[in-house]
């Protein structure tokens, strides 16, 4: 008894408050849909990846890009055994390289030696695997003339025909992503309502998110965070306030967002975990960006961590995809899901063997290690529940499945 009072106490001083759970009843559809896909994975291979650069300025020869073996069908493949359920395409990166046949400019991939269209490849790739399809378009364009015009407005109308082309021709599109907006001065009027009616007005079941590091803008339907979780701030890039729209965080696998080939610091599985569980416990859908080699294929290293996040997601991805972070705040220890009366505790890093809950408001009827279902321990205080195990939990992630009502 002594033991029980002692970690109740210690993990009442030290253990978060509940956290508020946003209720999602004003959602519409298409954004319960994204919290349900839950996962995605992030392409980046423009111009860039040929020049080994994180951003080119828009004068790199179109004739460089010429992937040798490119294999659209093999990312979307690999994305669908890792367990993701959206992919999200760079289709124009700041330089202005499109990766589309498009009628507005000769500076794509058709101008390009593969002369295929990268698009129409991987959203196809996306039907045949039963993935969702989302498109990347950065509104700074580093190559088209008319971005430096002094009537701002042809540019407009460029970016909205090329959106049109997008939007139009290749099947349905999920999410687009704007980036790149914070070229210009915050003041600066991008005409973005204009474009975000254009986008739903085209297909009403896209959401239009915007990565300009601020608090979302009317019109916008997520709210996105780069290389970071929402609430933290530790790149500089994500110090916006939480709003209550869907969310969605973004990082990478090793350090670049394109393939470098000196770039081999990749995070391990372990690591990638953690960070999807904490982006779920945070209420945010987690885009795991990878960068294709300059040949057109996936990196090997890539490759095996998504295949190990896969085996991983097929035992727990119950915990993960369709839930909200649960009524238990993220802690040092872990994080909690929840999707209707189960309260999932995902243990990360527990030093003991007892974790102290602070459920005060709900009745647990049942606790069982989410693996095979066996019994855990559970005492019931005044100030919630103590659950307890045989040994310190040493999992990747330890998840408890709790029955609450």
């Amino acid at each position: 008894m002594k033991t029980i009072l002692f970690f109740i106490m210690v993990n009442i001083i030290s253990c978060l408050t509940a956290q508020e759970l946003k209720p999602n009843n004003h959602y519409n559809l298409a954004q319960k849909e994204l919290i349900k896909r839950g996962y995605g994975m992030f392409i980046h291979f423009g111009l860039n990846t040929f020049a080994e650069l994180e951003w080119s300025d828009g004068s790199i020869p179109v004739d460089t890009y010429n992937p040798t073996n490119l294999n659209c069908d093999q990312w979307v493949k690999v994305a669908s055994e890792a367990g993701f359920r959206y992919v999200l395409l760079i289709t124009k990166h700041h330089d202005g390289f499109c990766l589309w046949d498009s009628k507005y400019t000769d500076y794509d991939v058709m101008a390009s030696p593969v002369k295929r269209d990268i698009v129409k490849e991987v959203s196809d790739a996306c039907k045949k695997y039963g993935l969702q399809f989302a498109i990347y378009y950065s509104l700074w364009d580093r190559h088209e003339k008319s971005y430096k015009s002094k009537n701002f407005n042809d540019y407009i109308t460029y970016m909205s025909n090329q959106l049109k082309e997008l939007l139009t021709n290749y099947g349905s599109i999920c999410e687009v992503w704007f980036d790149g907006g914070w070229d210009k001065p915050k003041s600066f009027n991008w005409e973005l309502p204009e474009q975000y009616a254009l986008i739903h007005k085209l297909q009403p079941g896209c959401l239009v998110g915007n990565n300009h590091h601020q608090t979302p803008f009317a019109g916008e339907d997520i709210q996105i965070f780069e290389r970071d979780l929402p609430g933290e701030n530790t790149a500089g890039l994500s110090g916006q306030d939480v709003s209550h729209l869907p969310l969605e965080t973004c990082e990478t696998m090793n350090g670049m967002w394109g393939y470098k080939i000196t770039d081999q610091n990749y995070k391990s599985t372990k690591t990638l975990i953690h960070y999807l569980v904490k982006a779920a416990g945070k209420n945010a859908n987690l885009l795991m960006n990878i960068g294709p080699q300059p040949d057109g294929e996936l990196p090997a290293v890539a490759v095996q961590r998504l295949q190990e996040m896969g085996e991983w997601m097929k035992q727990y991805g119950e915990t993960i995809y369709g839930t909200r972070g649960g009524v238990v705040a993220p802690h040092d220890w872990g994080v909690t899901t929840q999707k209707g009366n189960k309260l999932y505790v995902h243990i990360l890093d527990l030093k003991d063997k007892a974790l102290f809950l602070p459920l005060t408001d709900k009745k647990v009827k049942k606790a069982v290690v989410f693996k095979d279902q066996s019994p855990v321990r559970l005492t019931k205080t005044k100030a919630g529940v103590l659950l307890e195990f045989a040994e310190v939990p040493k999992d990747i992630d330890y998840v408890v499945e709790l029955t609450i009502d």
